[in-house]
């Protein structure tokens, strides 16, 4: 017998709106769950700048383009989806918890574990900010650590490691706006990296420790895993739209001209042992400037530009003095994951292992999304598919109690032991 969902993955980018639909099927006697595209359309964003909503009609008007897009071809209206949240307001720290087990006899029981996360989650944040992830990295009873799942063991002390983003109320509440006006109810809210690491790494370089870089038009979200847990997330202001603003102002052309010769650039193969270096514009349609120098726009304009964001993660996994301790090395994935020169450029300031970083675990229409550029929303899938799965599952041994101020931390912090779960 198998239990069939409708789910949805709505990335709101700077660059683009994704909504892709799929069908999730689990079989109940084997557990195992499909995930089978069948619907997929993108929009140009408009009203968003840098993964946040700036202008709530304008971003509407593009969220429902593509909503009714992706509607057309799976066949279904959408009445709610998961969505992704970005942006330079992000931020997360690791958080500890800690408390007495409860039981006479020392079992480990549901309270404990749901008082050990409430103390993990009490953290101080101005009232600018709220939490969208607790991340349970692992648990200690009394001083073992490395557990995974502590119900039913017996000790005294119960203490919990958490991995805890947080995010601008007002960002989150313009872009539940701009959904609720779309006609969208949102199941969740997920933090883009988080989203594209659930579609794009592999269990093996969560464990051995890994960097995700997945650079987005406006900005670069990073996560990082040691242990098998995550241990940092953030997000970097920079992204592929700065390589196509440099190129408009070295080659003085306008934006759309631009974008065209970074794309046609990022199509070509083995650019640099082309017989001739010089590129002719006006056969991809750019009339501002007829011929330029390949080497000139890679070496000149396109690599610096890189080698800054690469820069920036490195400094950012040093100061966290993660850098060492990844030796999976750097995944990266993106739409600015395919802009010539990434994977060279990240070698050399990262000083670590690269490879691209495709989406997988999923089937159906998969030529649409087999793509870099939908990290993000076909995460979102995956990540849907475990959180509506888990739910309807009675055999889940931690209970939703939704007896905690701030609507929905609870269920996150549930839904984050369920991915530690085998």
């Amino acid at each position: 017998m198998n239990r069939n969902k409708i789910i949805a993955g709505i990335e709101l980018g700077s660059s683009k709106t994704t909504v892709i639909v799929a069908q999730v099927s689990q079989d109940v006697a084997t557990f195992v769950k499909s995930i089978n595209v069948i619907g997929v359309s993108s929009s140009e964003s408009r009203g968003i700048k840098k993964g946040q909503i700036v202008n709530i009609e304008e971003s509407v008007e593009s969220a429902i383009t593509a909503i009714e897009g992706a509607e057309r071809m799976a066949g279904h209206n959408l009445v709610d989806a998961y969505v992704s949240l970005g942006g330079a307001h992000i931020h997360s720290q690791n958080s500890h918890g800690v408390v007495a087990i409860s039981g006479p006899n020392g079992e480990i029981v549901d309270g404990d574990v749901d008082r050990s996360l409430e103390a993990a989650s009490a953290i101080s944040l101005p009232a600018s900010r709220e939490i969208v992830h607790v991340l349970p990295r692992e648990f200690i009873v009394d001083g073992e650590s490395g557990v995974k799942d502590p119900i039913g063991m017996t000790g005294v002390r119960l203490e919990v490691e958490t991995h805890v983003v947080t995010a601008s109320s007002a960002a989150i509440k313009n872009l539940t706006k701009t959904l609720t006006d779309a006609g969208i109810k949102i199941n969740d809210l997920v933090f883009s990296g988080l989203a594209s690491s659930y579609s794009v790494l592999t269990e093996t370089e969560k464990e051995l420790g890994c960097c995700l870089i997945d650079i987005g038009a406006g900005t670069t979200s990073v996560v990082a895993y040691v242990d098998g847990s995550l241990a940092y997330s953030g997000v970097i202001p920079v992204g592929a739209k700065n390589v196509t603003n440099d190129i408009a102002i070295g080659l003085r052309v306008s934006l759309d001209s631009a974008e065209k010769i970074k794309l046609y650039l990022s199509q070509t193969k083995k650019i640099g042992k082309d017989v001739s270096d010089e590129m002719d514009l006006n056969s991809i349609g750019v009339s501002e400037v007829t011929k330029v120098s390949k080497k000139t726009l890679v070496e000149g304009i396109i690599r610096p530009r890189l080698n800054e964001i690469f820069t920036m993660v490195r400094l950012e996994l040093e100061r966290e003095k993660i850098i060492n301790r990844i030796p999976s090395g750097a995944i990266v994935t993106g739409g600015g994951a395919k802009t010539v020169g990434v994977g060279d450029s990240a070698k050399r300031m990262l000083a670590l292992p690269v490879r691209l970083g495709i989406p997988t675990g999923i089937s159906g229409l998969v030529d649409d999304v087999l793509d870099s550029t939908f990290s993000v929303p076909v995460g979102l899938l995956i990540y849907g598919a475990k959180d509506e799965m888990a739910e309807s599952s009675s055999s889940f041994k931690f209970p939703i109690k939704l007896n905690l101020p701030g609507k929905g931390l609870f269920h996150k912090i549930i839904e984050s032991i369920k991915d530690l779960l085998p």
